[in-house]
């Protein structure tokens, strides 16, 4: 989801050079190489910001209540 998040807002030209150390988050070497900057973006962002204060789940399913507050915060950080 942060991957589809990322892409459109690149495509629509929104900045997405922000990112943040996720190294907070203890499951962060679940997070694939390729997807490090975009969770980084997602995260700073406060798109995505874990489970927990220390987990991001990054291999888990996002329930429609999750789904719905990511795309909620999208339309209010990121659309202008």
């Amino acid at each position: 989801m942060a991957a589809i998040l990322y892409s459109y807002a690149r495509f629509k030209g929104y900045d997405v050079s922000s990112t943040v150390d996720l190294s907070r988050y203890v499951d962060v070497g679940q997070v694939s190489a390729w997807a490090q900057t975009v969770i980084g973006w997602s995260n700073v962002q406060g798109l995505i910001t874990g489970n927990t204060a220390t987990t991001l789940n990054p291999i888990g399913s996002a329930t429609r209540a999750e789904v719905t507050t990511i795309l909620m915060n999208f339309c209010e950080n990121i659309v202008k």
